[in-house]
């Protein structure tokens, strides 16, 4: 068998020099800290590229100024986050008195806020918590032999910068956050119905048989335009009636005027003459009662045609339904169209027991499509003051005006009732809140900056919720499509340095 060849002197050399190359770079990686976890990042965080800084044993931001250094570090593990400081002179772990050192924070529309610093073992801890987003200016200021020295940085998360132009391209409008009236309101299914004050059921009001019909369904009438032609035997008695009538008349009213011509020449007695005036108004009555009963069916007293019935719109409106068709015969109280003005709407809900005391007579309410983005403010007209055997419950009605024609008749909606309302000092607009990380946030707007606001949220009413931490009145903020600016600090990323 042969021997393996032992390795040179130059071979076990250049091997020496790799191992200890190799030991230097692991102490250097170690010692540097620059890619260690933040201290106390309770939650995870996407990261933005920011310029490199020296990082300490703690994994805090390390600041130098001659032989002096501070390590600064949020921490927040298991507590609310706060400032801890490190001290360190000449590279090794030194002592400062806590009235030696201050923080000043800056941030985005905020006053500057100042942290005093108690002695913990090993380090200074900061006397109140620092508030999220961890955004701002810090400037750690040190009283040390016998000057102030001032060791700073910025840093910047769940920020980004939008142009006005870039604003005003995405539709994101800008309000101001300030005091408002906040309604705590109940809700309830509802649907449209037509205003039965405002519809009419088009009926014959006699036998008849329908000649022609000149309107369909869908089509907008004008009150009084021909909306049916029919042809009646009854119509046409009742037009000779009125012709035979007035022929009495008018001979009654020639007989009148020769007694009273020969009353007047002493030929004829009064007698004549009174009889006479007797005769014609009876002649006059009997017209005027054929003609009457021709206006209360709706024919016209004067037709070339004796049969002839045009039925007539009563209002102006749209035909709603037109079962009639033209061949059709039909009794007096046949249906051959409705005609609705909808103009205004009815909406009715189905009030339960519980709410009776709530839902009263002239609350306001807001009207919200289900199927589409619509809404309309009213307030309640009715209350039906029986509750009903099957449904156990009463119906609230609300006369809602309908201009547009949006809110048509059998459109399921939703009631919002407003029940009561209360001033706060501070409110924003529902749709500007998003959520972020585990934050309910807006995105306050300071110059051309965005930076999100986490808040405390209080009542709500579905337009306007309550801002009890985290806003201030009189800061703007975005509201319509508040979403733009929460996907662009996405797209930027959020870096949470500790």
């Amino acid at each position: 068998m042969q021997a393996h060849a032992r390795p040179g002197r130059k071979q076990l050399i250049a091997i020496a020099v790799l191992l200890a190359l190799g030991a230097a770079a692991a102490v250097a990686i170690l010692g540097s800290g620059r890619h260690e976890a933040g201290v106390g990042d309770g939650h995870d965080h996407g990261q933005t590229e920011e310029p490199a800084h020296d990082r300490g044993p703690h994994g805090g931001r390390l600041l130098r100024d001659g032989d002096l250094a501070i390590e600064a570090t949020i921490f927040e593990q298991g507590v609310e986050p706060q400032w801890r400081l490190y001290a360190y002179r000449n590279g090794k772990p030194a002592e400062l008195a806590p009235g030696q050192v201050s923080l000043l924070l800056e941030r985005l529309g905020r006053a500057p806020q100042t942290f005093r610093f108690t002695q913990e073992a090993g380090y200074l801890k900061g006397d109140a918590v620092v508030e999220e987003p961890h955004s701002f200016k810090a400037t750690v200021q040190v009283a040390d032999g016998g000057r102030t020295r001032s060791l700073g940085w910025e840093q910047a998360e769940a920020r980004v910068a939008m142009t006005d132009a870039q604003l005003k391209a995405a539709g994101v409008e800008i309000a101001t956050a300030g005091p408002a009236t906040i309604a705590s309101t109940i809700e309830l299914p509802a649907e449209v119905r037509y205003n039965a004050d405002r519809t009419v059921r088009v009926v014959a009001r006699l036998g008849a048989r329908v000649e022609e019909v000149k309107v369909a369904a869908g089509d907008r009438v004008r009150k009084g335009q021909v909306l049916a032609v029919l042809s009646s035997q009854a119509v046409a008695g009742l037009r000779a009636e009125l012709l035979a009538a007035q022929r009495r008349h008018e001979l009654a009213r020639a007989t009148w005027q020769r007694e009273r011509r020969l009353w007047e020449a002493k030929v004829s007695p009064e007698q004549d003459v009174q009889q006479a005036r007797h005769a014609m108004q009876e002649a006059e009555i009997a017209m005027h009662s054929a003609r009457q009963k021709l206006e209360a069916l709706g024919a016209s007293a004067a037709s070339s045609q004796l049969a002839r019935l045009e039925l007539l719109s009563p209002i102006a409106g749209i035909v709603t339904e037109r079962p009639a068709s033209a061949g059709q015969s039909v009794g007096e109280d046949t249906p051959l169209m409705t005609v609705s003005d909808l103009s205004s709407v009815w909406v009715e809900a189905a009030v339960p027991p519980a709410d009776l005391g709530t839902v009263l007579p002239g609350r306001r309410v807001q009207v919200r499509a289900n199927a589409f983005e619509a809404q309309a403010d009213g307030s309640v007209q009715y209350l039906s003051p029986l509750v009903g055997e099957q449904s156990r419950s009463a119906t609230a009605r609300v006369l809602l005006p309908n201009p547009k024609g949006v809110w048509r008749p059998g459109l399921p909606v939703t009631l919002t009732v407003v029940a009561a309302e209360q001033q706060v000092a501070v409110a924003v607009a529902v749709q500007a809140v998003q959520d972020l990380r585990d934050w309910k946030v807006v995105f306050g707007r300071y110059g051309e900056q965005f930076e999100a606001r986490p808040l405390k949220l209080g009542r709500s009413d579905g337009r306007m919720v309550e801002v009890l931490e985290g806003l201030q009145a009189g800061e703007r903020y975005a509201a319509r499509n508040s979403y733009v600016v929460k996907a662009d600090i996405g797209k930027a990323g959020a870096s949470h340095d500790h």
